[in-house]
């Protein structure tokens, strides 16, 4: 990899994750990346919150409490208010996805050659022994193409990577995990190049912790609909 960012900020949402936030904390401070952390806990009930607390205070990190769970969405406005980083990435609490990824993510932002990166998950050798939960993202990613023509492989990976100015050329609404379809239907209305890039995946189960529900699917592509844009105001492209 090319440079890096004079800081990446990586903003975690936090909800009933005590089993795992420690370490997924200690994985993201792994990667040898100057960054600031953001973890926003979203009213966590299972003794999380007491975890967060005994965080040693350090320059690296910034821990914000919400007095009750509004939603992993709303949880992620409250921490992009406080990213300071030139390129923002959105990393989940649990262990599903890798921060070392962050190495392979950022390469396309740092040389140039895209303003948004989206982390794609299942590709072989690394698909999913959960053939339910492949077929509705592959459902979903095709209703989203349909709205915004991205053709993207993945749209609701939680890797997304962005270059700080994204922010204020969108406004964010959506709660809960309808910010994925959100994010982008809306970044499909901007001037940006778009890149993907293969990143592993270890698919954790609900009686695990899975949070996301139908009515989320649902949700989501209500999302697609309200917030895509015009036929003839798509101006994002897709780059290698």
């Amino acid at each position: 990899m090319t440079g890096k960012p004079s800081v990446l900020s990586v903003v975690i949402p936090v909800y009933n994750e005590v089993a795992t936030v420690e370490e997924l904390l200690r994985l993201v401070r792994a990667v040898p990346i100057d960054k600031q952390i953001v973890i926003v806990d979203d009213g966590s009930t299972d003794g999380t919150r007491d975890v967060l607390k005994r965080i040693p205070p350090g320059d690296d990190v910034k821990v914000l409490f919400h007095d009750r769970n509004r939603g992993k969405g709303a949880a992620l406005r409250t921490g992009l208010v406080e990213a300071t980083g030139d390129i923002l990435i959105v990393q989940d609490a649990d262990l599903e996805y890798d921060p070392q990824e962050y190495l392979k993510l950022l390469p396309p932002i740092l040389e140039g050659r895209a303003d948004i990166v989206f982390g794609v998950r299942f590709v072989p050798p690394h698909r999913t022994k959960y053939r339910w939960a492949l077929f509705v993202n592959t459902v979903l990613t095709w209703f989203s193409n349909a709205f915004t023509g991205l053709g993207l492989s993945d749209e609701a990976t939680c890797y997304k990577v962005f270059r700080r100015e994204i922010l204020g050329q969108v406004e964010l609404k959506e709660n809960r995990f309808g910010f994925d379809p959100e994010f982008t239907a809306k970044i499909a209305g901007l001037p940006v190049r778009i890149a993907e890039v293969p990143v592993s995946y270890v698919r954790r189960s609900y009686g695990e912790g899975k949070k996301i529900g139908l009515g989320d699917g649902f949700r989501a592509l209500w999302c697609m609909v309200k917030y895509a844009p015009s036929a003839h105001n798509r101006r994002a492209k897709r780059v290698q």
